[in-house]
């Protein structure tokens, strides 16, 4: 049942191909219909909204680029270096003994790597958005992170099961059975202050002044990205072209693997 399984295989990476390209190409749609605008377009029709009808209820998709100021920026927890978004992750690599049996019931040993996640963190803070013509209050809560590599590095096991990398630290129990730990790969990644950002998101006049955040549409993306409109807006396509040519070659040759299977029997 050897087509069989494969062509099951196949399936499901078909099927989990099919949201790949649905998202790659939604963000595409997103970079296309947000309206490009600097902060002082977005005061100036705020202002005229709210003579003419009010304030607090004026909502729209738009795209924003700028640069990222905060007065008190986060410090990421392993690199230590000033942001406004963080995510940090250590796992644990480690090796061990693998017994299997061959087709004649003979025990076969062998050595594999592997890892696992001993901690992980994220965290956002609210900032600034400074165009040419003025800036523009970012919240950030639920938003699409495109970051910045800042730490990828492995240690060796440190003695004692105790573990501390910047300002993080933690106490480790020892791993049981077969397994030997070789050591802790710390990585993080950020969103800068003082860098360009790309924001899509939707503006809200909704309380003190203007926001950027969290679209409420269906199918609205929120984006907080290092790279500029053309760029993302590139990616996400060629993303889109290349899952829909995965996601039909696994699907058609997942189905013909699968039936090959139940014909045979192989």
């Amino acid at each position: 049942m050897v087509l069989l399984t494969v062509g099951a295989v196949l399936l499901i990476a078909g099927v989990v191909m099919i949201f790949v390209k649905r998202h790659h190409s939604g963000r595409a749609y997103c970079l296309k219909v947000s309206r490009p605008v600097t902060v002082a377009e977005l005061e100036k029709m705020s202002a005229e909204i709210a003579q003419e009808i009010g304030g607090g209820n004026w909502r729209e998709y738009v795209r924003l680029s700028g640069i990222v100021q905060c007065d008190r920026p986060l410090t990421s927890q392993l690199a230590q270096q000033p942001c406004v978004h963080y995510h940090m992750t250590v796992r644990r690599e480690y090796e061990e003994t693998v017994v299997r049996r061959d087709k004649d019931g003979n025990e076969e040993r062998s050595t594999e790597r592997g890892s696992e996640t001993v901690a992980s963190h994220e965290q956002s803070t609210p900032f600034m958005l400074k165009d040419d013509t003025g800036a523009i209050a970012v919240d950030p809560n639920q938003a699409e992170f495109e970051t910045v590599t800042v730490l990828d590095e492995f240690r060796p096991e440190s003695p004692g099961n105790f573990i501390s990398f910047g300002g993080f630290s933690r106490a480790l129990s020892p791993l049981g059975g077969n397994r030997r730990t070789l050591g802790y790969r710390y990585q993080e990644v950020i969103v800068p202050v003082e860098r360009r950002v790309t924001v899509v998101a939707t503006v809200s006049d909704a309380g003190n002044g203007l926001t950027l955040q969290r679209p409420t549409e269906s199918g609205k993306q929120f984006i907080i990205s290092l790279r500029n409109a053309e760029e993302l807006t590139k990616s996400a396509e060629r993303n889109a072209k290349a899952s829909d040519l995965a996601m039909k070659y696994c699907l058609v040759g997942g189905a013909v693997l699968a039936i090959a299977g139940l014909v045979t029997g192989f």
